[in-house]
């Protein structure tokens, strides 16, 4: 459960691209915190340790900031922007929230257990939205398919939550569903049929071209 992680910050009164880059050379992370009615408040935060947070507590993780102009407030991550190719934070939404208030988030569900031999576990949607107290939010939920046999599936109305926390999204929304696991015959009937795709779209290529030489 999130108890708040304390995290120091720094004010920011620069923007931009060029901004951006020197914060983040500098191990820092451009953020903006709303919410509440309050006015936007632009901070940077420790990259590093913002990324050890999200690594333990996902987006549900609580943070108790403080800034060194003496705002402190509690906020969850509301968006985030990554660079892909470089595996850093270039920018982060933040949402004020208070102690005892009752908050709606996403949270992962993770599937555990075994079901019968023979069969594929796919899963439909990963996420599920709840309802729960902002210091008491759970860091995932669990869809259960131990024993389940194909054509089964397991129902969002299904996951156990914890004590304090209520279901947001459909109850009836498909969350995994447990299928016949293909055969050694069928998946090489699979892959030699996406060969014969292959040649023959090669094929119509190669056609193309001379006609367009020709």
């Amino acid at each position: 459960m999130s108890t708040g992680v304390k995290i120091t910050a720094e004010p920011r009164t620069e923007f931009g691209k060029g901004f951006a880059r020197r914060a983040r050379k500098a191990g820092l992370v451009p953020a903006v915190i709303y919410g509440h009615g309050e006015a936007p408040r632009h901070i940077s935060l420790p990259a590093k340790e913002f990324a050890a947070a999200l690594r333990h507590g996902g987006m549900t993780t609580v943070f108790d900031i403080s800034v060194s102009d003496g705002h402190t407030t509690l906020a969850l991550p509301k968006a985030i922007q990554r660079d892909v190719l470089k595996d850093t934070f270039k920018h982060v939404d933040l949402i004020i929230v208070k102690r005892g208030e009752m908050v709606t988030v996403d949270v992962p569900v993770q599937v555990v257990g075994e079901p019968a031999r023979g069969t594929l576990v796919t899963v439909d949607h990963d996420r599920v939205s709840i309802l729960a107290e902002a210091l008491n939010l759970p860091e995932h939920l669990e869809a259960s398919v131990e024993g389940l046999d194909a054509g089964a599936h397991v129902t969002a109305g299904e996951i156990k939550l914890p004590r304090g926390v209520t279901l947001a999204t459909d109850p009836e929304t498909i969350m995994v569903v447990v299928a016949h696991a293909p055969t050694a015959e069928q998946l090489e009937g699979e892959t030699a049929a996406a060969a014969e795709e292959g040649a023959e779209g090669e094929a119509e290529e190669g056609a193309e071209g001379e006609k367009s030489e020709g």
